[in-house]
């Protein structure tokens, strides 16, 4: 980033609203992690599995009732609703992904896919109001985790089902490891934002006290590593649009980031899981 330049926010709103066209070019409409099962399967294809990986344990059906939280562009919202027949409202902290997700549903004719900027960890939203709370990739740019999984049990029916993927932590840091690898956690929160990533048994330790039932807790991280590959290529396809949206920086920034999470993966510092949970009937 050139000298003249602010510093970069690391408010989530306001970080993605700085890099949202850009990583449409490098994650692909889907915005998020690919599920490579079969291995070398392509990006597009890969995402599209991660997305039927959250389908298989939300069980919507036509009518159903979901709140998508942290939306993104609301392609997952989309093809909730015109794919499965559910009434889907998508929300997000960000107005610049509220306007995207808002423009593709009324490309699509989608009337039953709507989006609002509302905070994930204190919605708004009625008691009981949705048969799925699908939270997408989104839960480890929230500080108050326990307030999105409180929210999302308050919103849920009896027998409603909470589904959520993301990066997770999957061993202690030592102290004196984080500060020798300081420069490394520095260029990811440059380049991704104030993310805090927690173990998988932490989020079903807070979800079971918020009385929910976690009966799904798998860790993904193997599935998903190719992903950091699959980045590196569509940044060296797409290099002359990047660097206009981000400058060159920005996009050296972003190659390298994919090697210092590509490297997290391998050593078991961070991974993937995915998760569902069920309200009491």
């Amino acid at each position: 980033m050139g000298t003249t330049e602010a510093a970069p926010s690391h408010e989530p709103d306001v970080h993605y609203d700085r890099v949202h066209e850009a990583w449409r070019l490098i994650l692909g409409s889907e915005f998020h992690y690919g599920y490579f099962v079969p291995s070398g399967i392509p990006l597009v294809d890969a995402t599209a599995a991660l997305t039927e990986q959250m389908l298989q344990r939300a069980g919507i059906t036509p009518g159903a009732r979901v709140l998508d939280v942290g939306c993104g562009t609301g392609h997952q919202s989309c093809q909730l609703a015109s794919e499965h027949g559910a009434e889907v409202l998508g929300i997000t902290t960000s107005g610049t992904g509220v306007a995207a997700a808002t423009e593709l549903a009324a490309s699509r004719g989608l009337a039953t896919a709507r989006f609002e900027q509302r905070d994930g960890t204190a919605n708004g939203l009625p008691d009981a109001s949705f048969d799925v709370v699908w939270a997408l990739e989104s839960s480890h740019l929230m500080r108050d985790r326990k307030g999105l999984l409180s929210e999302s049990a308050r919103v849920l029916v009896p027998g409603g089902r909470f589904v959520l993927c993301d990066i997770i932590r999957r061993r202690e840091i030592p102290f004196l490891e984080v500060r020798e690898r300081r420069d490394e956690f520095a260029l990811l929160r440059s380049v991704y934002g104030d993310a805090h990533m927690l173990p998988l048994d932490d989020y079903a330790a807070m979800l079971t006290e918020v009385g929910m039932e976690v009966d799904d807790l798998t860790d993904i991280s193997d599935e998903t590593l190719p992903t950091f590959a699959a980045w590196r290529a569509n940044c060296e396809e797409h290099a002359d649009e990047i660097t206009r949206l981000i400058g060159a920086d920005g996009l050296d920034e972003y190659v390298r980031s994919t090697h210092v999470l590509e490297a997290f993966w391998n050593d078991r510092t961070l991974g993937y899981g995915i998760l569902r949970a069920t309200k009491p009937a």
